[in-house]
């Protein structure tokens, strides 16, 4: 397995295809099924290189099977925090110990961009993100933004690395 920043010659379509795998998997039965079935191939590709962000991918004998994007905060309220974007794995490799590698590689990289405070947004519903980011060292904010994802209106809750609160 690899965990390296995305580059140039890397097939935008297959890490693409990790978003939507994994979101019609982890957000079943939270995101609108209709929603979940209407994501088209290739909807992420165009993010990828956002400015500003930083994308990780994991490859595991020559396949993409993670990404994870993280930069300096997004939120004006914390200037001095990075931020976890996204981490998503194909649901095959869910579960597997690759998921935390990835994390621990965002989280290395933005502490040597110089962040020692480090946030995330996770959807209030999803269950076994939030213990997957609490067994990483994250702690649950009493912040939390509103989404209307597919119709439904969802809640996001701020996660910040421990002693950040």
């Amino acid at each position: 397995m690899e965990i390296r920043y995305i580059t140039p010659s890397d097939d935008r379509m297959q890490v693409s295809r990790i978003y939507e795998e994994s979101w019609k998997c982890v957000y079943k039965n939270i995101i609108p099924q209709k929603f979940l079935d209407s994501i088209e191939e290739g909807s992420w590709a165009t993010v990828l290189d956002s400015p500003g962000w930083n994308t990780l991918v994991c490859v595991e004998d020559g396949k993409y099977i993670g990404t994870s994007s993280f930069c300096k905060s997004r939120f004006s309220d914390y200037p001095t925090y990075g931020e976890i974007i996204s981490i998503y794995l194909l649901p095959d490799y869910i579960g597997k110990g690759y998921g935390g590698k990835l994390f621990d590689k965002a989280v290395s990289e933005l502490k040597k961009q110089g962040y020692e405070k480090l946030l995330l947004w996770v959807l209030e519903d999803n269950t076994s993100a939030k213990e997957f980011y609490i067994k990483h060292n994250f702690i649950q904010t009493d912040n939390v933004m509103n989404d209307d994802i597919g119709g439904k209106q969802l809640r996001e809750v701020m996660y910040v690395s421990k002693n950040e609160k």
